[in-house]
C-alpha cells in the first residue's frame, strides 16, 4: 500500500513540473522581449569565451536554440524553461531520497509556484542556467557525501563548471558545501579524499575559458562585478539598502514563503529540526550563505533583488520538509499551525505570480503607470523597431546608415525587432561600457549615417552633436494601450512611454565609454 501511495506521489509531482514546463513554453511566445533578454540575444550573436557583463553561457544556449528554432521569443526563452525543469526535477529527487515521497510532491508545489522562480525560468537571462547548474551541483554533492563516490563527486563538479560558465554567483556554492563537510562530524572524513577537489577542479577548469577571455580583455567582466559590488566607494555602512534587499526578497518569494524560508535556516541552524536528518544542515549551508552574502553587501551598495535567487533552491527543500507535514519539533509552533502556514504560503505564491504572469499579457491590474514596470519595459518594441526600419530605409545611403541607441537595452531591442534584424550600435560614450565595446570600432562606421533611439527629447540632440557632423531634431513615437484604468477625463490614455528617433549624418566616432572623473574600477579597463 506504501509503495502505492509512494507511486502516486511521484506521478503527482512530475505531471506538476511538466505542466508548468509547457504552461511557461505556452506563455514564452506571448509578450516582447523584456530589454535585458534582447541584450542576452545579442551574446548569441556574438560568440564569444566570456562577456563584459558576466559568463558566457547564456549566449551559447541562445545561439544553439535560435540557430536550430529561428529567432523569436518563444526560441530566445526555451533555454530558461528547460533549465528551470532541470532544476526542479533535481529539487524533487533530492526531497524524494531523503525526506520522502510527500514532501517531494510539496517541493514541487512550491516551488513552481514561487515568483522568483517562474520569472526566471521564463525570461532569458542566467539565472535559469545557474539554477539548473546549483541544483544538480546540489544533489550529486548531497549523494557524494553519503556515498564518497567519485562518480558523483564529478558529476557535481560538471554541474558547479555549468553553473560557473552561466553566472559568477555561483562560486558561493563550493564554499558552502565545504563549509558544511567541514563543520559536519558525520561527512568530515569524505574531505580527505582526493574526490571532492578533483570534482572542484573539474568545475574549475570548465571555467578556464571565461579567465582566459577575462584575461585577454583587462579583466574587465571582473571589473564590470566589482563595480556593482561597489568596490570604487568609499566604504561606508548604511541602511537605506538593507530594507530594500529585505522587501525585494519577500516580494520575489512571496512575503508567506520568505517567512517560512527564513523559519526554515533558523531551525536548521538549531538542529531541532524534523529527525535530525543531515542534510538538513546540507541545505542551511548550501541556500543561507547566497541571502547573507547579499545582506552583508546591501549594507555598503545596492543588490538587485535576483542576485541571491539561487540560494533559495535548496531553501525550498528545506522549507517543505519542515512545514509541509504535520512533524513535531519545528520550533513551538503545532503541527496543526505549521500546515496552515504552508498552505497559505504556497497559495498566495501562486496568487501573487499567476497574476503577474497575467498582466504581462493582459494588463489587468491597477498599477499607476509610472510604477507598472512590466508595462513600461515591455511596451513599444515592435512599434520602434518598424518606425527605426522605415527611416532607416529613407535615409539617403540605406546601406551605409546603421541603428543605435544610447543605451545597449535599446539597441538590442532595435536589433531584435527592426526589418531584417540588423547589427546595431551602442554609443556608450556617456553611459557605461558594455558588451558592444567588443562589437564595433569607430574606424567601422566613420562617415556612416544613422538613425538613433533614445527616452528624452533634450539632452541627447547636444550630446550627439559630438559626434556627429549633423543631427536633425527628433521625431517622438509615443506607445499608448487602451487600458481602461489609465484613460484621463476625457477618455484618451496617457502614452506609457515616448519614443525619441534622429537622423544623423557624418559619424566622426566616439563609441566607446568616456571615463567620468574621479575614481572608477572600470577606467583602467576602457582607457581614458
Amino acid at each position: 500500500m506504501a509503495y502505492k501511495d509512494d507511486r502516486y506521489y511521484m506521478r503527482t509531482a512530475w505531471l506538476w513540473l511538466a505542466g508548468w514546463a509547457l504552461f511557461r513554453l505556452i506563455w514564452a511566445g506571448l509578450f516582447p522581449l523584456a530589454p535585458d533578454e534582447a541584450n542576452y540575444w545579442q551574446w548569441g550573436r556574438h560568440l564569444a569565451w566570456g562577456y563584459h557583463d558576466q559568463a558566457p553561457l547564456m549566449g551559447w544556449a541562445l545561439w544553439l536554440s535560435t540557430s536550430v528554432l529561428g529567432h523569436c521569443e518563444w526560441s530566445v526563452r526555451l533555454p530558461s524553461v528547460l533549465a528551470m525543469w532541470t532544476a526542479s526535477a533535481y529539487l524533487v529527487a533530492m526531497a524524494r531520497r531523503w525526506s520522502g515521497t510527500r514532501t517531494a510532491v510539496a517541493v514541487a508545489f512550491l516551488t513552481q509556484g514561487v515568483l522568483v522562480f517562474n520569472v526566471g525560468g521564463l525570461l532569458a537571462t542566467p539565472d535559469a542556467l545557474q539554477a539548473a547548474g546549483w541544483a544538480g551541483a546540489a544533489y550529486h554533492t548531497a549523494r557524494a557525501y553519503e556515498n564518497g563516490k567519485w562518480a558523483q563527486w564529478l558529476t557535481a563538479g560538471f554541474w558547479l563548471g555549468l553553473g560557473l560558465l552561466a553566472k559568477y554567483t555561483m562560486i558561493v556554492f563550493p564554499a558552502g558545501a565545504f563549509a558544511y563537510g567541514l563543520f559536519s562530524s558525520q561527512h568530515r572524513v569524505r574531505l580527505i579524499s582526493p574526490g571532492p577537489y578533483v570534482g572542484l577542479l573539474l568545475g574549475l577548469a570548465m571555467f578556464c575559458p571565461v579567465i582566459y577571455w577575462n584575461h585577454e580583455n583587462n579583466w574587465n567582466s571582473l571589473r564590470h562585478v566589482a563595480h556593482l559590488g561597489g568596490t570604487d566607494q568609499d566604504f561606508i555602512l548604511q541602511w537605506r539598502y538593507l530594507g530594500d534587499y529585505v522587501a525585494s526578497q519577500a516580494a520575489l518569494l512571496s512575503p508567506l514563503v520568505f517567512l517560512l524560508i527564513l523559519l526554515s535556516w533558523g531551525t536548521a541552524s538549531m538542529g531541532t529540526g524534523v529527525g535530525g536528518h543531515w542534510t538538513q544542515t546540507y541545505y542551511l549551508w548550501t541556500s543561507f550563505p547566497m541571502f547573507a552574502g547579499f545582506a552583508l553587501l546591501s549594507l555598503h551598495t545596492r543588490v538587485y533583488g535576483n542576485w541571491p535567487a539561487a540560494g533559495y533552491l535548496t531553501a525550498s527543500v528545506l522549507a517543505a520538509t519542515y512545514f509541509s507535514q504535520r512533524t513535531k519539533r519545528v520550533f513551538s509552533t503545532r503541527p496543526k499551525e505549521r500546515g496552515k502556514l504552508w498552505a497559505w504560503a504556497v497559495g498566495t505564491s501562486y496568487l501573487l505570480t499567476l497574476c503577474v504572469l497575467l498582466h504581462v499579457v493582459w494588463p489587468v491590474l491597477p498599477v499607476p503607470l509610472q510604477m507598472d514596470r512590466t508595462l513600461t519595459e515591455l511596451s513599444g518594441w515592435r512599434e520602434l523597431g518598424e518606425e527605426a526600419g522605415a527611416l532607416k530605409e529613407a535615409m539617403p545611403q540605406p546601406s551605409r546608415t546603421f541603428l543605435f541607441g544610447l543605451r545597449y537595452q535599446i539597441a538590442s531591442e532595435l536589433a531584435f525587432y527592426s526589418p531584417g534584424r540588423p547589427r546595431t550600435v551602442c554609443i556608450n560614450r556617456w553611459k557605461r561600457p558594455n558588451v558592444y565595446d567588443y562589437w564595433w570600432r569607430d574606424q567601422d562606421l566613420l562617415g556612416w549615417d544613422a538613425v538613433g533611439v533614445t527616452l528624452s527629447p533634450d539632452s541627447h540632440t547636444t550630446m550627439l552633436h559630438e559626434v556627429f557632423d549633423r543631427v536633425d531634431p527628433p521625431v517622438a513615437l509615443p506607445v499608448t494601450r487602451d487600458l481602461p484604468f489609465y484613460r484621463r477625463k476625457d477618455g484618451a490614455c496617457p502614452p506609457i512611454k515616448t519614443f525619441y528617433l534622429y537622423k544623423a549624418y557624418g559619424f566622426r566616432g566616439g563609441l566607446r565609454w568616456k571615463p567620468p572623473e574621479g575614481r572608477d574600477v572600470r577606467k583602467v579597463a576602457q582607457g581614458s
